[in-house]
């Protein structure tokens, strides 16, 4: 009786494997085929994933509003407290996107419009002061040379047509976000948000189920490292962003640079990413205010941005931060050289708290080594 209950699961094992080469085999052979399926199933699923990247974004907001309103002492509102928290954080960011919408971008389009349209004038003026220099100044030498040489005859403003930039963006907006897609999408996160906690329990359950007693511990430790990583990384650099942004607008405003909207909200924005970000943001607003105000106006606006920097770095951002993440900033611009190297300004702004949750782990396993090490 065992011998042919040996010889079924052998010929079951050999079957299966048989099944799987063929499937294997298939797969390879209408490779674009299959690939087409997968990209369409993606493309369907895309609203439920961007949902549960929302949900995931605004899980840490929900649950702090909700735990205030669960300690009111009007019990209509203790008892819909989850309800309330999430109605509170979609209203928070619809009046931001009001905000956003209203009063900040239509300020920096009409930078963005400007520079567009007399950037040939800039150029132009630039060569011009460039040629009056001394031929025994520093920048005449021979790259800077040959560099303006190779565009002198370019006419620059044809890289820059806003119809063109308009048309990219609409584009751009219309293949990755219809109506339809940000409905579900919305919807989707919402429900997540609504039944967080009976989700988050089924996880648990499942993995308590699935990993030995060890393993589920370890999963859950860094499960909730990486959320306090994350959380903690995007609301504070973007707290910051905002407030470098608004300083260095204000800044640049009572200085008279021209662009200063468009030049403030660039390196606020930069300024989300770690060392990099507020360097490449400051070159372009340097070159910017060269071009359109001078030198002198361009090592004033250096002057005080590199200040503002300072403040922001030495005070400012250790206070929202708090305790910071603890990482080596030769290894902060590797992960944001790779990050942006594989996914783009998307990787280099996420590359920093994947980092930090790499580090964890590696020291992890190296103190455990250790730890056997010494116990043998």
């Amino acid at each position: 009786m065992n011998e042919i209950k040996n010889h079924g699961k052998k010929w079951l094992y050999w079957f299966l494997l048989g099944v799987a080469i063929i499937v294997v085999y298939k797969a390879l052979d209408n490779f674009g085929d299959v690939m087409g399926v997968v990209t369409k199933f993606f493309e369907i699923i895309t609203p439920f994933l961007v949902g549960i990247f929302i949900s995931y974004l605004l899980y840490m907001p929900c649950k702090k509003i909700e735990e205030s309103y669960a300690k009111s002492k009007l019990k209509w509102i203790a008892k819909r407290s989850r309800s309330l928290g999430i109605l509170t954080v979609y209203l928070i960011i619809l009046l931001l996107v009001v905000i956003l919408i209203n009063f900040i971008l239509p300020v920096v389009f009409e930078s963005v419009v400007d520079l567009i349209n007399n950037i040939q004038n800039y150029y132009e003026i630039a060569i011009d002061n460039y040629n009056q220099l001394s031929s025994d100044h520093i920048l005449k030498s021979g790259m800077v040379e040959d560099a303006i040489q190779n565009v002198q005859n370019l006419d620059i403003k044809q890289y820059f047509q806003l119809e063109k930039i308009l048309a990219y963006v609409v584009s751009a907006i219309d293949a990755v976000t219809g109506v339809f897609d940000v409905v579900v999408a919305v919807i989707v996160s919402v429900y997540i948000l609504a039944e967080r906690v009976e989700i988050l329990n089924a996880i648990r359950k499942l993995a308590e189920a699935v990993f030995k007693e060890k393993m589920y511990k370890n999963l859950g430790k860094y499960f909730n490292n990486s959320n306090e990583i994350f959380f903690k990384f995007i609301a504070s650099q973007f707290l910051d962003a905002v407030i470098v942004g608004i300083m260095v607008t204000i800044a640049m405003s009572i200085m008279g640079v021209k662009f200063a909207p468009l030049l403030g909200f660039l390196i606020g924005l930069f300024n989300m990413i770690p060392y990099i970000g507020a360097i490449i943001a400051v070159a372009i607003a340097t070159l910017i205010t060269l071009i359109t105000g001078g030198l002198s106006q361009a090592i004033w606006m250096l002057i005080v941005v590199i200040i503002l920097q300072q403040i922001d770095a030495n005070i400012i951002n250790p206070r929202i931060i708090g305790q910071s993440l603890k990482i080596s900033p030769l290894l902060v611009m590797f992960a944001i050289t790779v990050g942006g190297a594989y996914f783009g300004i998307l990787g280099m702004f996420l590359a920093v708290p994947a980092i930090a949750v790499v580090r964890i782990l590696v020291e992890d396993y190296i103190d455990y080594k250790l730890m056997i090490k010494k116990h043998k």
